[in-house]
């Protein structure tokens, strides 16, 4: 029998506190706290993810039906629906936000080497935003259109892993390519967007911080080709051309060559129009960069039908904020204990066995090893044996 710890504190094994303590001192998150730590926040909310819990009653009720293991699973204060009610909205979010990207930094070193698919030496970014509805009688302090609120998530995927690498909070009304004015691009690094970010002045100074970027067209473009290259027609590519804009405005946003493909979807029979300002690239790895992009959709698919983001504990700014970054959190730390343990199994699989088991001892990873389970044979006393 096993008389370790429990999962849940196995789990918290994989954190690393030292970094907690600093993003909390930072950011004064204990100025006049006496006993529910911001520590014991983050696991109660960390829980409350893992195991998808409904609302902060729901949490109380679940983590004090298992008082006497509380303090093993690294719990100190005392959990209740006002104090966690309370901490959330008070203590500031960038505690969870800074945590959040230590976690990052961690898991991008674990999947540095993951293969995504297509082979390249440089770092892979996918840039998209997912909306989540708020109702304005619940958060009418968020900003708003008419009669729809919302929060929008910007991220930034790394695709080996995949791995959040940056993502931005804002209101429904915020244009997904004013994104382009807050990041920082990664010399060397490609950016796969779709054509929500054209914007040939922004999509400039990336080429002149020495990132790539491969996005797709819209219709309307004008521009002028200068040369075309031979393609092969068996993959699906219609065209290699290189081009210089010539629109009232667009040329003089962006006044270097750019490199259009044309590419037919051979399953589906759709055109699809890119452009990249990478010269050199060839011209199939551009279509299989951009069906890569489809990772960051099914993270955000992921993250809103296995985490806790969808409905919020709390109806402030700060506790929507916290909200959402600790369910990122989460999903990091799984992403980090499935690397670093050698687990085969899907995240997905994972979440939903340590949803079920956070209060067992049994070491993490035999939850997920096959075992051979040996049939008990009970027989009556009063039954006798037909053969001796």
């Amino acid at each position: 029998m096993y008389a370790g710890k429990l999962v849940f504190a196995q789990l918290i094994d994989h954190l690393p506190l030292h970094t907690f303590r600093r993003c909390v001192a930072r950011y004064r998150g204990h100025h006049k706290v006496k006993t529910f730590s911001c520590l014991d926040q983050y696991l109660c909310m960390a829980f409350a993810q893992l195991t998808y819990r409904e609302s902060l009653r729901d949490i109380e009720t679940c983590l004090r039906a298992q008082g006497s293991k509380l303090y093993h699973m690294g719990i100190r204060g005392q959990v209740a629906r006002n104090t966690l009610a309370n901490a959330n909205q008070v203590r500031d979010w960038r505690i969870y936000a800074d945590f959040a990207q230590a976690l990052i930094h961690i898991a991008r070193r674990l999947y540095a080497a993951e293969d995504f698919g297509v082979e390249l030496d440089a770092t892979v970014y996918a840039l998209d935003a997912t909306l989540i509805d708020l109702s304005l009688s619940l958060f009418p302090w968020w900003p708003h259109q008419r009669s729809r609120a919302g929060v929008k998530l910007h991220t930034l995927l790394d695709l080996r892993g995949p791995i959040p690498t940056f993502v931005h909070i804002t209101g429904h009304h915020t244009a997904d390519v004013e994104m382009l004015d807050v990041l920082i691009p990664d010399p060397g690094a490609f950016y796969i967007m779709d054509r929500g970010y054209i914007d040939f002045a922004r999509l400039y100074r990336l080429h002149q911080a020495r990132a790539v970027f491969v996005i797709r067209d819209k219709a309307n473009t004008r521009f002028r080709r200068r040369y075309s290259r031979p393609v092969d027609r068996n993959h699906g590519l219609v065209c290699d051309q290189t081009i210089v804009l010539t629109g009232k405005h667009t040329g003089t946003a962006y006044p270097e060559p750019l490199r259009r493909i044309k590419y037919r979807d051979p399953e589906s029979g759709r055109m699809f129009v890119f452009l990249t300002n990478n010269l050199d690239l060839p011209a199939a790895t551009v279509p299989d960069l951009y069906r890569c992009r489809w990772k960051i959709e099914l993270f955000f698919k992921w993250i809103k039908q296995h985490l806790r983001i969808k409905a919020f504990y709390g109806n402030s700014q700060n506790a929507v904020r916290t909200q959402i970054w600790i369910a990122i959190s989460v999903y990091v730390l799984i992403a980090i204990i499935r690397k670093r343990l050698a687990l085969e199994t899907s995240l997905y699989t994972i979440l939903q066995v340590l949803s079920l088991t956070p209060f067992e001892k049994v070491p993490i990873y035999q939850l997920f090893s096959p075992t051979a389970v040996t049939p008990i044979i009970t027989r009556h006393p009063n039954q006798l044996n037909l053969f001796d």
